[in-house]
C-alpha cells in the first residue's frame, strides 16, 4: 500500500482516533481545528489521497460517512536496532510495534532493540527495547543523560552524553569500550531515554 505523507498521516491517525472513540466521522470543520487550518482545501485533499491509497472511504454526497479500511497500530513504533557497542544503521520506518497503551509515555515515543553490551553497568543489555523521546533542544540536554546518537560518516550509538564547549563524548556504561570524542556538529542526538523494557521469556 502507497505510503502516506506526514501530513496525510497525521490526519489520518486523527481521523482513526476519532471515529473509535465517537463511533462516527468529524466533520470538515472539525479536521480543519483538529489539523490547526484556516481552510477546508487542504482537508479536502488529504481526505482524497487517503481514499486514493486505500485508506479511507466514504458514501458520495453523504456527510460523516467516512470509514476506515486500515486498522490503526497502537503501541510505540520498533524503529530497528541501535548498538551498544559500535555503531550501526538508524531505521525510520516502524518494523513492528508494541502495544504499550496501560504505560504513559512522552507523545511521539520510539523504541529500539539494542545489540552489544557496551552499557551493561546502566543495566541495558542485547536484546532490551529501549524507549526514546525525540530532543527539540539537544543544546540543552544535561550531561549524562543516555541518549540515541548518530555521529557523521559512522551510525547510531546508545550512550551517555557528555558536551563541554564544542565537543562531544559519548560514553559507553562498560570499561571494556572507548569513550566516543567527536565535534559537536558531527553529532544528531536522536533521542533521550524514557524506559527500558526486557522480555524474560
Amino acid at each position: 500500500m502507497e505510503r502516506l505523507t506526514e501530513a496525510q498521516r497525521e490526519l489520518y491517525e486523527w481521523l482513526a482516533e476519532y471515529i473509535r472513540l465517537h463511533q462516527h466521522s468529524p466533520s470538515i470543520r472539525q479536521m480543519m481545528q483538529a489539523m490547526n487550518l484556516k481552510s477546508p482545501a487542504p482537508i479536502q485533499s488529504r481526505l482524497e489521497h487517503l481514499r486514493t491509497k486505500g485508506y479511507i472511504e466514504w458514501s458520495e454526497g453523504k456527510a460523516r460517512t467516512i470509514r476506515i479500511l486500515r486498522p490503526l497500530k497502537l503501541g510505540v513504533p520498533i524503529l530497528g536496532e541501535i548498538a551498544a557497542g559500535g555503531l550501526i544503521e538508524p531505521v525510520t520506518e516502524a518494523e513492528e510495534y508494541i502495544d504499550l497503551t496501560s504505560v504513559t509515555l512522552p507523545p511521539k515515543t520510539y523504541a529500539l532493540r539494542v545489540t552489544g553490551d557496551s552499557m551493561i553497568e546502566d543495566s541495558i543489555v542485547d536484546g532490551d527495547l529501549v524507549f526514546l523521546r525525540p530532543v527539540p533542544e539537544p543544546d540543552h540536554l544535561k550531561n549524562g543523560t543516555i541518549v540515541a546518537a548518530r555521529v557523521d560518516g559512522v551510525g547510531a550509538t546508545l550512550k551517555r552524553f557528555y558536551r563541554e564547549g564544542d565537543r562531544v563524548t559519548l560514553k559507553a556504561a562498560n570499561p571494556k569500550y572507548e569513550p566516543i570524542e567527536v565535534n559537536a556538529f558531527q553529532v544528531q542526538v536522536q533521542g533521550s531515554l524514557v524506559a527500558i523494557w526486557r522480555n524474560y521469556n
